[in-house]
């Protein structure tokens, strides 16, 4: 079993990215961009990172497709894949990728499904939170994982659980 903390959408705001990673104790992390920090900063280490819209710092990756806890994971901002429109563009680039699971931002709506096996995860703007929860303040997403299941859990900027935003899904061991 391992905790994943999905973030995204800071916006300069590293407090906030300090405070979860403490509060959550994630064991590992990925940021969807729109940090608008410096790919050098401390809270970058053993986190996985890609350049958002917003971002200046051109070090940062548009991309990230590590294998993590025998998933293979894709990471973008989202900008590049039209998810402002639908999920199609991001869908063929999971399937080139062979991804089990895609984590990405822009939109700052949290949103999570599973399709044809591959967990879409977005787990809103942690700053600058739209859409129909943004009421919230902004979130963030701590995926658990298991050999059998995804269970995604989102979480307020006070790290406090959203109990109706709580979802498990089946894992699938291995894409083929």
């Amino acid at each position: 079993m391992a905790r994943w903390l999905v973030i995204s959408d800071n916006h300069g705001d590293r407090t906030i990215l300090e405070q979860l990673r403490h509060q959550l104790a994630p064991d590992r992390v990925f940021h969807c961009g729109d940090s608008e920090m410096t790919v050098d900063d401390p809270w970058f280490q053993n986190t996985w990172v890609v350049r958002g819209n917003m971002d200046r710092d051109q070090r940062f990756p548009l991309t990230a497709t590590p294998k993590v806890d025998g998933s293979q994971v894709l990471l973008v901002h989202g900008h590049h894949d039209a998810v402002n429109w639908d999920l199609t563009q991001l869908a063929l680039h999971a399937q080139a990728e062979q991804a089990q699971a895609v984590f990405f931002g822009h939109t700052h709506e949290l949103a999570v499904e599973l399709v044809h096996g591959c967990l879409f995860l977005n787990p809103g703007s942690i700053s600058q939170p739209r859409g129909e929860f943004r009421t919230l303040g902004g979130t963030c997403a701590l995926v658990t994982v298991t050999a059998k299941n995804w269970q995604v859990q989102y979480y307020t900027r006070d790290g406090q659980p959203v109990r109706k935003l709580n979802f498990t899904f089946p894992r699938a061991t291995q894409k083929g």
